[in-house]
């Protein structure tokens, strides 16, 4: 017996399979077809192979303290600071065990925030036991750049010390101006005010971290991993030069630096992903002859992910999201709630993002084990590839004079919208799958709750001398659901949704597979498809479609039936007045006599489903 067999004595009863035994039989069933099409590669163009083994000289990557839980952060974002404070202590009071202090012209407002004021600091901070252990994050932009010194003033007038209180200040000039497309002056004098700040802060006694390397920034604009990743080290590295410049010891200056990033669904790549930066930061730190110490990073659950559109899948993403963030080694986690595309979050929306971490974590036990992932051979080849890629572009932020130059010469906003742009063309042909929107859509699902709130308007903070594309947030589900927008005017204008009816010829044996396809296909869209009762006589398909209101139709059945009966159906449709008609799946040899007898298009898998369907709009009068 084996050291690998020790603790599995049934083991020894089964011959020792290699790797070369598993290639066999997956050769067996590919029949000849490349070993290639079970591999598959990431937006930074990294393999995923199909099987790994064991990676035998993995280490654990040091992070959180030995079974130490990650921080339950809980937004609060109410325009309103009374209801934003009644909010947080309900938060408090039922399992959260941190907030964040979401601010008006944030990067991570999301349209909403408290007023930029001492005021509504002070008020939704009131009862709150800050010298309780809370913790507390703030995200700020412009216009609340001086939080920290008002919470100063608030701890004073309530004769708590500084240094008593957990509080990251969340700022992060570069990725406001990032997101903005500019900045008010040149980075020499942004960063002088940035170590100013801090170096107050510093000696007033609160303890930080005070700077933000946030990654979210790339990931909320549809960058990849990687780049997320370069662009935290790239703006840490930023923030370490300037608090360095401010007089700073640089031993002192890395722990006033902590990292902001996105977890998406994407389980293997966030934990990944996460893993990585530690690495990365710890070489940073090497760099500087310093010591590594465990980096604190925070985790935000991606905005890019949530959907309008049938919002309750949102929760089955962000449970992914912190599961991955949490095995990753994340120090906080803040979960959006799943309504916050929709508007502001009720209160079941707030306590379901609550409790998807006390599950994960009282149930779960999700922290009991430091680095769960180590020596995974898949997770840990891609930690070390993420790690390459993101050194690499670092490297060229770096070569360009920083993250901030790097955004002046729109360096970083060329590399991300090479992989945006291949996104948007993935998820136009639903090949980037998005359940609820893309695929399986809900044309009567119900409208998600949520708080009648207006978002706070202010004056914008100075001119911005500086000026470059900006990298914009956008969500991945935004084209089908502006489309789906189109579907909800035209209800409430004409009584009903416009429709397409789905000719289904035979049996239900020939035609189920590829109606359900095409039904998925244009509600996606918001066509409402009508279903025939399955037919093959031109009369009756004459019928069924004018007594279904659509002015489309869509062939659906097997090949077998297309042969022997599209050609008529098809007239038979363009008789009875369909301004246009589509065959669902490829016509092969029928090409030519398809489109002689009136099929328009071929909707098929991997098709642009969204050039597609704006057609049909287009046609339809929208």
């Amino acid at each position: 017996m084996t050291a690998e067999t020790d603790h599995f004595p049934l083991a020894v009863e089964f011959a020792p399979a290699t790797r070369d035994d598993w290639r066999k039989l997956v050769d067996g069933v590919l029949k000849g077809a490349s070993f290639e099409r079970l591999v598959s590669k990431t937006y930074d163009d990294l393999k995923i192979e199909p099987i790994y083994e064991r990676a035998r000289d993995a280490h654990v990557i040091p992070g959180r303290a030995a079974a130490a839980p990650w921080q339950i952060m809980q937004r609060v974002d109410h325009p309103d600071a009374a209801t934003a404070n009644k909010q947080a202590l309900d938060d408090l009071e039922n399992g959260a065990t941190g907030l964040a202090i979401i601010f008006a012209g944030a990067n991570g407002a999301r349209g909403f925030g408290l007023p930029p004021t001492k005021d509504a600091l002070a008020r939704v901070l009131n009862g709150v036991f800050l010298d309780a252990g809370i913790a507390l994050e703030f995200e700020i932009g412009p216009q609340s750049r001086d939080m920290g010194q008002h919470l100063a003033e608030i701890l004073a007038a309530r004769k708590i010390a500084p240094t008593s209180v957990n509080v990251r200040f969340g700022f992060d000039p570069i990725g406001g101006s990032a997101v903005r497309g500019g900045n008010t002056g040149d980075w020499n004098s942004t960063a002088k005010v940035f170590g100013e700040k801090i170096s107050q802060l510093a000696k007033l006694g609160f303890r930080g971290p005070f700077a933000a390397a946030d990654g979210r920034v790339i990931h909320d604009a549809n960058g990849t991993e990687a780049q997320e990743l370069a662009w935290a080290l790239a703006t840490g590295v930023a923030y370490l030069r300037a608090l360095d410049s401010a007089g700073i010891p640089l031993d002192d200056a890395r722990s006033m630096i902590y990292a902001r990033m996105s977890a998406d669904a994407d389980q293997f790549l966030t934990i990944g992903k996460f893993r990585a930066l530690r690495l990365l930061w710890a070489r940073i730190e090497q760099s500087c002859g310093l010591a590594p110490k465990p980096l604190f990073v925070a985790a935000d659950t991606a905005w890019r992910i949530l959907t309008q559109r049938d919002p309750d899948v949102n929760m089955l993403r962000a449970t992914a999201a912190v599961f991955s963030a949490g095995l990753g080694g994340a120090n906080s986690i803040n979960v959006l709630p799943h309504t916050l595309a929709a508007g502001l979050p009720d209160a079941l929306a707030r306590r379901i993002a609550r409790n998807t971490q006390l599950v994960l974590l009282e149930e779960s036990n999700l922290d009991k084990v430091s680095d769960p992932a180590a020596g995974s051979g898949g997770i840990e080849t891609l930690t070390k590839e993420l790690c390459n890629a993101a050194w690499s572009l670092f490297q060229e932020i770096e070569r360009a004079g920083g993250a901030f130059a790097s955004l002046e010469k729109n360096l970083m906003q060329a590399k991300v919208a090479a992989p945006r742009a291949a996104r948007d063309a993935n998820i136009a042909k639903r090949k980037d799958v998005l359940t609820g929107a893309s695929e399986f859509p809900n044309l009567r699902e119900k409208i998600a709750n949520v708080v009648d709130a207006s978002p706070v308007t202010f004056t914008p903070y100075g001119d911005e001398k500086i000026k470059f594309d900006a990298l914009t947030p956008r969500r991945l589900a935004e084209p089908f659901e502006r489309l789906r927008d189109i579907s909800d005017k035209w209800l409430k204008l004409k009584g009903a949704r416009p429709k397409v009816f789905l000719a289904n010829l035979g049996t239900a044996a020939n035609f189920t597979a590829r109606t359900t396809f095409a039904k998925s296909f244009f509600e996606a869209g918001g066509i409402e498809a009508v279903d025939g009762a399955g037919s093959s006589d031109p009369a009756t398909l004459e019928a069924e479609f004018k007594a279904s209101g659509a002015t489309i139709a869509c062939l659906c059945s097997s090949d077998k039936i297309y042969s022997e009966h599209a050609v008529p159906a098809a007239k038979a449709l363009q008789a009875s007045g369909a301004k246009h008609i589509y065959l669902a799946g490829h016509p092969g040899d029928l090409k030519t006599v398809l489109r002689g007898a009136g099929v328009n298009d071929f909707i098929v898998a991997g098709g642009d489903a969204l050039a597609t369907l704006n057609a049909a709009y287009a046609r339809m009068g929208a």
